[in-house]
This record gives structure tokens, C-alpha cells and sequence, in this order.
């Protein structure tokens, strides 16, 4: 039989561990299941909230990935189809009857500076008209080749003459200043650009097209 000591002292055991409950005040031992049981489901909260917001965002990622690969691929067959085009040499016109009549002569090249600092390349020599008629314009198909032979520029550029304009001599299309039966202008072609696999020899040259009077 339990002395009445031993009862008083489970009493009030039991009475302390009942106003620890209802005060929140336990011991050690008896909150570490509970503050687990917080964490955990702070934790899973956690988690689920970061899931569900990272969802959107890889839903747009995956909704404009195919929209940036596009742009890209157009981006590069133009830049592909600028190239070629720049590149790719350009067919000689049929030459106008009348183009037989004008005669080349005295051929040079030279290099001067723009305005802005890039290099112009001039081609220069005589025209001599020895038909009968007015040329009053004349395009002349040029060649530029590499040091193996091959076509690395060609285009169609309009024929200038030079001709005293005041007090020094400029260049003028031949609507401007046109060439008379018999007679013998300087002519000059200006190239802004060209490709840097030329091999620095005389380009071939054709006249092609011919507007006459």
C-alpha cells in the first residue's frame, strides 16, 4: 500500500504536468514531437509553394523557346542569303549593238580616301564614240578575279566622264555631258568596295548597255 506521500507527490506530478499542457510549458522531452511535427509540415508547404510557382515559369520558358529558335533561324538564312547575294558574281548583260563603236584606251587604276575614311577605287582611261551617233549613257560590266583565276566580284557600274566644272574637273554622267560621234572623253568608274581576295590586277571590262540620241 502507497503511503499518502507517495500519492500526494503522483498528484502533484500530474497536476504540474496538466497546467504545463494547458499553459504550453512542457518539458523538454514531451515538445521535440511537436516542433518536429511543425517543421515537417512548414517544410512540405514550403516545398509545394515553390513547385507551384516554379510551374508557370517553366511553362512560359517552354512557350517562348520555340519562338527565340525561330528568330534565330530567320536571323541566320538572311544573314546567309545577304552574303551569297553580295557575293555571287553577276552575269554580263547582252551587249548593245552600239557598244562595239566605243573603244577603251589608256586604262589606270587609283585609290583615294573618302570623306568618312574608307578607300574608293577609280578606274580611269580614254572613251572614244566612233559611230554615229550621240552616247548619251554607257554601263560597263567589271571583273575582278583572285590570284587562282576565279570571279571573287563582278558588277554592272555607270560609266562617268570628266570634264571641267569651273574652276577644277569632276565627273558627270553622260546625260549631263554626252559624247559626239568622233570624239574622246576620260572616263572614270568608282568602286566603294572591293573583296579583299582580288589580286590587284586590271579587272576585265565590257560595256553592256548604251543609251544613245
Amino acid at each position: 500500500m502507497a503511503s499518502p506521500s507517495a500519492e500526494n507527490d503522483g498528484f502533484s506530478e500530474s497536476n504540474q504536468l496538466d497546467q504545463a499542457k494547458q499553459t504550453g510549458r512542457a518539458g523538454p522531452n514531451q515538445l521535440r514531437p511537436l516542433s518536429r511535427g511543425k517543421s515537417a509540415l512548414r517544410y512540405n508547404s514550403l516545398m509545394d509553394g515553390l513547385l507551384q510557382s516554379s510551374s508557370p515559369r517553366e511553362h512560359q520558358d517552354s512557350h517562348w523557346l520555340p519562338i527565340l529558335l525561330g528568330i534565330v533561324l530567320v536571323v541566320i538564312v538572311a544573314g546567309v542569303y545577304v552574303f551569297i547575294s553580295h557575293t555571287r558574281p553577276t552575269p554580263p548583260a547582252h551587249p548593245d549593238p552600239y557598244a562595239s563603236s566605243l573603244r577603251l584606251s589608256d586604262v589606270k587604276m587609283s585609290e583615294a580616301q573618302n570623306f568618312i575614311g574608307s578607300t574608293v577605287t577609280y578606274i580611269e582611261g580614254g572613251i572614244a564614240n566612233t559611230g554615229n551617233q550621240t552616247v548619251t549613257g554607257a554601263t560597263v560590266h567589271v571583273v575582278f578575279k583572285n590570284s587562282l583565276g576565279e570571279v571573287v566580284q563582278a558588277q554592272d557600274v555607270p560609266l562617268q566622264v570628266i570634264g571641267p566644272n569651273g574652276l577644277y574637273s569632276d565627273a558627270s554622267n553622260l546625260s549631263a555631258a554626252p559624247l559626239l560621234p568622233g570624239k574622246t572623253k576620260t572616263f572614270r568608274l568608282t568602286f566603294e568596295h572591293i573583296s579583299s581576295d582580288w589580286d590587284r590586277a586590271y579587272p576585265q571590262m565590257q560595256i553592256t548597255r548604251v543609251q544613245k540620241k
